[in-house]
């Protein structure tokens, strides 16, 4: 059996922590592990497991590796899409490159931004699931309901055949309220967790059946993948063609296969702050406090403070989410709308729907203290033996300032050695790189200045990332 992490996603509906370049599948949201960590923890002890196969976004790449890297995990392959083409065609990819090795292996696909807090209960239910798959099947976990929820898909069970699973009779869409309780009350329907578990050559055939289309640009599309470091780059232009849709959507609506094997492990997608605020342990007042928080006659709340001190009072049923640039202040019951301001911040080309102030490098991170009109101010922070492309900028000069451990500065011809409270400058036009030889992290100040000091002024000549 192969773990297919699906690890795409922006999040949106949990801005403004999750934003595009670092979505919520790599945030600290259910614990201490990110998301990610967590999906990939929680299949220890499973037997017969194989490295897992990671499906993210190419801009996500080193955020992937190296969280997997954190806890000692390694994948088997990691498969960058450059563009986003929903689940059908990512699992598509998955199991291509689980067949390139000339067996026919079980997939067991889960989505990298869900939480479950009974990791045996979600063993337990993948035991029966593997046989029911062996068998031909495909297995979708349904989730057994605590309540009317609105915010998920429902699986209608249909024939009972043993083992605790059933035919599925239909996937319906999210109901209204009324709806919900009605399936609730019957028995007959379970939350669809986008869970699934078949053999790689069995998706194959029923992509083939229902959706060729998908299956021939995804082939086109991994025939002309290159391998990069550890990374597989899936060819652009023909990934781009492929047409967009969910495996729901695609297969599991349509074959005859499908089979629905209940769950009961405390799962939850973490698809808003509401659903964190249920999943989380409360205070007496019903309060989640994540952060600096300071509460007086107030209910029901969520608060995270990330920057500052934040203070409630007399308030019922209220998100507050603090970030260093931006804060959510909303109505516990309207959070499946945050998505609405993500929306106004792309037409308006603001920064913080793609970007924190801290924005991770595989090297490490830079964070934006100040700015302003021909001046922007960062504090950079490197990784032992990490170190940034050999580059050069049209439009603008640096300062540098080392605040912590030691600097190796290429500029131009030269090369500079610097340790606490030294500095150099970088004029422009001057091909320079920046490396961390010590063993503890460097930090620096960075002073820009110039008439463009947008990041996309970076011509690279040597980059040991293989970035462009």
């Amino acid at each position: 059996m192969i773990p297919v992490i699906l690890c795409g996603g922006t999040g949106s509906r949990l801005w403004p922590l999750s934003r595009e370049a670092y979505p919520k599948q790599f945030l600290s949201l259910a614990g201490s592990d990110t998301m990610l960590q967590a999906t990939a923890l929680r299949l220890d002890g499973l037997p017969g497991l194989r490295p897992p196969i990671l499906v993210c976004n190419e801009e996500h790449r080193f955020a992937a590796a190296e969280q997997l890297q954190e806890i000692d995990r390694a994948a088997q392959s990691i498969l960058l899409e450059p563009c986003a083409r929903n689940t059908a065609p990512a699992i598509a990819l998955a199991a291509l490159a689980a067949l390139e090795g000339g067996d026919d292996p079980l997939l067991l696909v889960l989505p990298a931004d869900h939480a479950v807090a009974d990791t045996e209960a979600f063993r337990a239910a993948v035991a029966p699931a593997a046989g029911l798959a062996e068998q031909g099947n495909l297995v979708t976990f349904g989730i057994v309901p605590s309540c009317a929820e609105t915010g998920y898909g429902y699986i209608r069970r249909g024939e009972g055949i043993g083992d605790g699973a059933w035919k599925v009779a239909e996937f319906v869409e999210k109901p209204d309220l009324a709806t919900a309780e009605k399936y609730l009350a019957s028995g007959d329907y379970a939350w669809n967790s986008g869970m699934f578990l078949f053999r790689a050559s069995r998706y194959i055939e029923e992509l083939a059946q229902h959706r060729p289309e998908i299956l021939e640009a995804c082939r086109a599309a991994f025939a002309g993948a290159a391998r990069d470091l550890d990374f597989t780059r899936i060819d652009g232009e023909a990934f781009a063609a492929c047409p967009e849709d969910s495996v729901d959507y695609a297969v599991m609506e349509k074959t005859e296969s499908a089979i629905v094997v209940p769950m009961d492990a405390g799962w939850s997608d973490v698809g808003s702050w509401s659903a964190l605020w249920e999943l989380a342990d409360k205070d007496d007042d019903g309060n989640l406090l994540l952060g600096d928080v300071l509460t007086e006659d107030s209910e029901g709340c969520l608060v995270r403070a990330d920057s500052r001190l934040v203070g409630l009072l007399g308030v019922r049923d209220l998100v507050v989410v603090d970030t260093d640039d931006a804060v959510l202040v909303a109505e516990k019951h309207r959070v499946q709308d945050v998505k609405k301001l993500v929306t106004q911040l792309k037409r308006s080309e603001r920064s913080e729907a793609q970007n924190h102030r801290k924005v991770y490098r595989p090297w490490g991170y830079y964070d934006s203290v100040d700015g302003g009109p021909r001046f922007q101010v960062k504090r950079i922070v490197v990784k032992p033996g990490c170190k940034l492309s050999l580059q050069m900028h049209h439009h603008r000069a640096e300062h540098w300032i080392v605040v912590r451990g030691t600097a190796k500065v290429t500029r131009g011809d030269e090369e500079l050695l610097l340790t606490e409270n030294q500095s150099t400058y970088i004029p422009l036009g001057v091909t320079h790189r920046l490396e961390n030889p010590g063993t503890i992290q460097l930090e620096l100040i960075e002073v820009q200045s110039g008439s463009y000091l947008g990041e996309d002024d970076i011509v690279r000549f040597d980059d040991t990332y293989g970035r462009a």
